[in-house]
């Protein structure tokens, strides 16, 4: 009896154990089929399909006319299934044979041929010859793979605009980086199915996801005018000039449109990788300088807009300004003497401006870098290109009279070329402040715009009549200035040079300086606002007027002429009326000052007096001399003959300066060559007859440098 409940009592246990076995095979099973169930069913499924990707087609980058500056051209990618190569045993002869043709280490190929893993890339982007020998091998678990590589079809043309692309087409620098969402679509790919032992299962469904190819921009480069511009650029740089770099962007001021935008040295996208990483930026929008008497357009225009000075206000500069303890010089030994505000504008003369920029802050603390800020320094412009820097202004809690000093004349200020071209269209467009942008339109794959950018007004910064004033202005800079090296037969052109010296850690560089030119054509209707920047021009003369503007006048002329702007000199000019024909100037010498007024503005000429009283003794340009509508005509009047005034001589060439001194019984002595830069006796100054006048004459591009 007792035997039996034993047994029964074993029995029950190992009913218990295997009830209790089963319990947790039920709950092993339930766990694995509901909640591990679709983690493991993935897995399995990862396990038997191996993707090979397939990449997207990379958007078209056009130029504004639809002429294609980068494409995606088709290549191959060699692909391997590890699996497979070793089941098949002859993984060190496929990667023999593979670095036969691709020229890679064996062992290099052969670690990643046999790797733990399902799938692996040996070469990315191989050429279509390579890629034909790899496939008619056969090689059991080696696969070729169609996809893109991107292709810039003008190599260097717009690199720094363009950018470039890396190998997996992804946007690493400029346009391509900033719209790589747009332009880089999304990757397919083709699913293999393998078996337990990494063979590919015959006839079994392979399933492929194609590829959704990415926009294409249309920018608003215009390749012709692109081509103007860097044209230019590799002239320079090959010159005896050599600078260190140099820059050129071009815009339409109503719109902000980009039309072109270049620098040297540059890089060819389709190799950027020989190239040091240090030319891949764009310095058009990244790297800031002091503009120098460039931004001297940015003071005139505050002073205008603000009443503080009017185009005939006076100044005297004797060469040099105190601002509390400190010196200012004026670029010209002895000064300009006395002067108009117009005068001041067309002598870049460093005083004038110290004035004017000191009269804002009089006017209201702060007022100066009010309109600074309004002009867009110190803040990105908001170009849609990768890499835009803010320039630099000093805090305006530790700025000083000095500081608002020499920022008037464009020194301890820096600023990006962006910067300043923006600020600068805005005095040619009539006074609004407008978004430079580069990409004109989105098209989608079948060439649809899905997005149009349109011009974008972020501010008005003067009034209408203010720019117009300060166009005018900057016209006679070309006319009669600094910038003569800017004008354009035929065309209204109005601008301003620089020369800064190049600010270091220890202060000025003695020997470095930015030269620039600034402007813009036709003045009365702009369409092209353009900016020169030569950095660290080499030997002499190393001025704004005379390396960058030069280069201006062969961008600009080129390009309005490419456009087909018409010539045109009036700015009250209506459409399809002819251009004024150039006028005679009358010879008035000898008639009194009222019939000689009349005469000359009778013919369509301004007259400008020089003297005291009395009859006509001398004029420039001379009775005879044929020249533009509008030109000045300088009046020299008799006074007193028995002791005669020093005329006034700024600005006039050698053969007219001794005729006006002889006029007066004086004599020149000539120092230099150009036009009088300088005279000594000073103009006005009473002297005997036949008193001995010295005169130093420079070239017209010469002005404003670091003190």
């Amino acid at each position: 009896m007792e035997t039996n409940i034993n047994i029964r009592k074993r029995l029950a246990f190992v009913f218990f154990l295997l009830a209790m076995g089963l319990t947790a095979v039920i709950f092993r099973l339930a766990w694995l089929q509901l909640v591990k169930g679709n983690e493991l069913q993935q897995k399995a499924l990862e396990n038997r399909l191996n993707p090979m990707p397939v990449t997207a087609q990379r958007g078209v980058i056009y130029d504004r006319n639809r002429h294609e500056l980068a494409i995606s051209i088709a290549t191959d990618y060699i692909g391997a299934f590890p699996p497979e190569i070793k089941e098949s045993g002859r993984a060190e002869e496929i990667a023999a044979k593979l670095s036969a043709i691709l020229g890679i280490p064996t062992d290099k190929i052969l670690e990643k041929i046999t790797r733990n893993t399902g799938f692996e890339f040996i070469e990315r982007q191989v050429e279509f010859d390579k890629a034909q020998k790899i496939k008619d091998l056969k090689l059991p678990g080696i696969e070729v793979v169609p996809e893109s590589r991107r292709y810039y079809p003008n190599g260097m043309l717009a690199a720094h605009v363009l950018g470039f692309a890396g190998i997996d087409n992804q946007g690493l620098e400029g346009l391509e980086a900033m719209y790589d969402k747009e332009l880089s679509g999304e990757d397919g790919k083709i699913v293999l199915e393998f078996d337990a032992l990494g063979h590919e299962i015959p006839r079994a469904t392979h399933r492929y996801i194609p590829p959704q190819n990415g926009h294409s921009l249309v920018l608003t480069i215009d390749q012709t005018i692109q081509y103007i511009a860097e044209r230019e650029l590799d002239k320079i740089m090959a010159s005896p000039t050599k600078p260190r770099k140099a820059n050129i962007v071009v815009m339409d001021p109503k719109t902000g449109e980009i039309l072109a935008m270049a620098s040297r040295p540059a890089f060819d996208p389709n190799n950027y990788g020989k190239y040091p990483n240090s030319v891949w930026g764009n310095p058009l929008v990244r790297d800031a300088y002091e503009p120098g008497s460039a931004f001297k357009i940015i003071t005139a225009a505050a002073a205008l807009e603000e009443g503080v000075v009017s185009p005939t206000d006076r100044f005297y500069d004797p060469g040099y300004i105190k601002v509390g303890p400190d010196t200012i010089n004026c670029w010209l030994p002895g000064g300009h003497g006395s002067e108009s505000f117009v005068e001041g504008v067309k002598n870049s003369c460093n005083p004038v401006f110290v004035q004017v920029a000191l009269r804002l802050e009089e006017k209201k603390a702060g007022l100066f870098y009010d309109y600074i800020k309004a002009f867009g320094f110190g803040a990105p412009t908001g170009i849609d290109i990768t890499g835009e820097g803010t320039g630099l202004l000093i805090p305006f809690n530790e700025l000083k009279p000095i500081n608002i000093a020499t920022i008037g004349i464009g020194q301890g200020i820096a600023v990006t070329p962006i910067q300043l071209i923006t600020a600068v269209a805005a005095v040619a467009n009539g006074g609004q402040l407008v978004r430079p942008h580069l990409v004109k339109e989105i098209l989608d794959n079948k060439g649809n715009v899905v997005k149009k950018y349109e011009p974008e007004v972020i501010r008005r910064v003067i009034s209408p009549a203010t720019a117009k004033r300060l166009s005018e202005m900057l016209e006679a800079v070309v006319s009669e200035g600094t910038g003569r090296n800017a004008y354009i037969p035929g065309y209204r052109v109005g601008g301003k040079t620089g020369t800064a010296q190049k600010a270091g850690p220890g202060g000025y560089m003695e020997g470095k300086y930015v030269a620039s030119f600034i402007g813009f054509a036709p003045v009365n209707d702009p369409r092209l606002v353009a900016l020169v920047t030569i950095d660290e021009p080499q030997g002499y003369p190393y001025y704004g007027g005379t390396v960058a503007a030069p280069i201006f006048q062969r961008v600009v002329s080129d390009a309005l002429h490419y456009l087909k702007v018409p010539p045109q000199y009036d700015s009250g000019k209506k459409e399809g009326e002819v251009s004024p024909a150039p006028v005679t100037v009358p010879n008035v010498i000898g008639k009194d000052l009222a019939a000689a007024r009349v005469e000359l503005e009778k013919a369509g000429l301004a007259v400008r007096v020089e003297g005291g009283s009395g009859e006509v003794i001398a004029q420039v340009p001379k009775g005879g001399a044929v020249v533009p509508a509008g030109t000045h005509v300088i009046l020299y009047l008799k006074g007193d003959p028995a002791k005669p005034l020093v005329p006034d001589v700024a600005g006039l060439r050698v053969n007219d300066a001794a005729a006006v001194l002889e006029a007066y019984g004086l004599i020149l002595v000539p120092d230099g060559s150009g036009q009088a830069a300088g005279q000594d006796p000073p103009a006005g100054t009473a002297v005997p007859p036949g008193t001995k006048v010295r005169v130093r004459f420079i070239e017209p591009s010469l002005e404003t440098m670091g003190p």
